[in-house]
């Protein structure tokens, strides 16, 4: 066993045979700098997180204020300003009345909050039976048990934990007259057991990058209505201005009833989640009945530091111009992949908002990629069979050029080996 991994276990990593990995020692702006001494600029902003770049200054003095403070304190039975602030400031942000926010320490467990949510409104309701949740095929939710088991059954990385994995029920999106007439009838057929939908609006991320238009989440939404189903929107990946607009529901004008956030909530400086619910889902947990109580409480959730950090980030998205920079990045991403296309051996090339994907007709040899990006100093990560980018919203143009033209160079000479 290599010695650098003698008690790490990495993610997502067959550990024999894994390259060693690069050690950082220092991040800044849309870069992070090796122990080497070489920069690689971040494509992929530490797994979709870090939207206004590393280490921006005003996020860094509401840490260090906060952990002057307090670091951290029980939420059980507690509370603090920088959660009540949070809270306040999400529920004033997400359409509708979205108004009810429960914090979490990562995206899984947010997820895993929604769902038991959407069951335990049932329970309370006194309607038994409903316990399975629709889900959509390419789809991904997270690595926890519940999350697991509304990510794609067949071809999602979760696919050998079947047996172990609570029944749901899966279709294809509604991308056409055919398959909203299959939603539609799975819907119908299986009501009685269902508890809500789940979907990741206009982009399944971890699933393939896959994009839909505001039509297809619009036609999901019509169709819980129809039949009486809380709807879950899992905006882990695409909330704070990753498609354009701060929240993705936005461009299909979606309110789900239950909305999961995480990732960027923090400009990618601490874990922090949060379950939002629209009033009437909060309303089914209002009783005189203990046991009618949401019965969840992660140790660390509304860590104050975290609370702050993601204050500092909100601040950002008001003073500075997030939105335009990500609508920015989106149009040098689509001019500079486009050409990609013509290829042999791409599949397809697509952007949306701050995201831009380039997909192989076969998965290529990821290892391959990896080296040559690095070797190019650059930090993508790619998988399946796509290679993406989906930078800091602060990546200034000559990093973003950077970003495209060595993401061209590795694609062309992928296809002409």
């Amino acid at each position: 066993m290599p010695a650098h991994d003698t008690h790490l276990w990495r993610p997502y990593t067959q550990m024999k045979g894994a390259a060693p990995p690069l050690e950082a020692v220092r991040t800044h702006g849309s870069r992070i700098v090796l122990a080497d001494g070489r920069e690689l600029v971040d494509g992929i902003a530490s797994w979709w997180t870090a939207v206004h770049g590393y280490n921006h200054p005003h996020i860094r003095e509401a840490l260090v204020a906060q952990s002057e403070a307090m670091p951290h304190v029980m939420f059980g039975g507690l509370t603090h300003a920088p959660a009540e602030r949070l809270a306040a400031r999400l529920a004033a942000l997400l359409p509708g009345d979205l108004d009810h926010v429960f914090f979490t320490d990562s995206g899984s467990v947010a997820v895993e909050v929604a769902l038991k949510m959407a069951v335990q409104l049932w329970i309370n309701r006194g309607v038994a039976g409903r316990t399975r949740i629709l889900a959509f095929r390419e789809g991904y939710h997270g690595d926890t048990l519940g999350a697991m088991s509304v990510c794609d059954p067949e071809e999602g990385m979760h696919r050998r934990f079947g047996a172990y994995l609570p029944a749901q029920v899966f279709c294809d999106l509604p991308r056409d007259a055919g398959t909203t007439a299959a939603l539609d009838a799975a819907l119908a057929h299986h009501g009685r057991e269902l508890a809500a939908i789940i979907v990741e609006p206009l982009v399944q991320g971890a699933g393939g990058m896959r994009m839909h238009g505001p039509e297809t989440l619009a036609t999901v939404a019509r169709l819980a209505r129809r039949h009486g189903l809380p709807l879950i929107l899992d905006e882990i990946f695409t909330g704070f201005g990753r498609t354009g607009t701060l929240f993705a529901c936005e461009q299909a004008g979606v309110t789900p009833d239950i909305l999961c956030l995480s990732k960027a909530l923090t400009g990618g400086t601490l874990a922090l989640a949060a379950t939002v619910a629209r009033t009437e889902i909060f309303a089914g947990f209002w009783s005189d009945d203990p046991a009618a109580a949401l019965m969840h409480g992660p140790t660390f959730m509304a860590n104050p530091l975290a609370c702050a950090a993601a204050n500092a980030s909100l601040d950002l998205f008001t003073r500075e111009p997030r939105l335009e920079q990500a609508r920015a990045i989106g149009e040098r991403l689509a001019a500079g992949l486009a050409p990609l296309a013509r290829l042999p051996g791409i599949r397809d090339v697509r952007t949306l908002g701050a995201i831009g994907v380039v997909q192989f007709e076969a998965r290529p040899d990821l290892a391959a990629l990896k080296r040559a990006l690095v070797a190019r100093g650059t930090w993508v990560r790619p998988f399946g069979d796509i290679l993406y980018l989906t930078p800091a919203l602060t990546t200034g143009a000559g990093d973003l050029d950077h970003l495209v033209e060595s993401v061209g160079a590795v694609v062309r000479e992928a296809a002409s080996a």
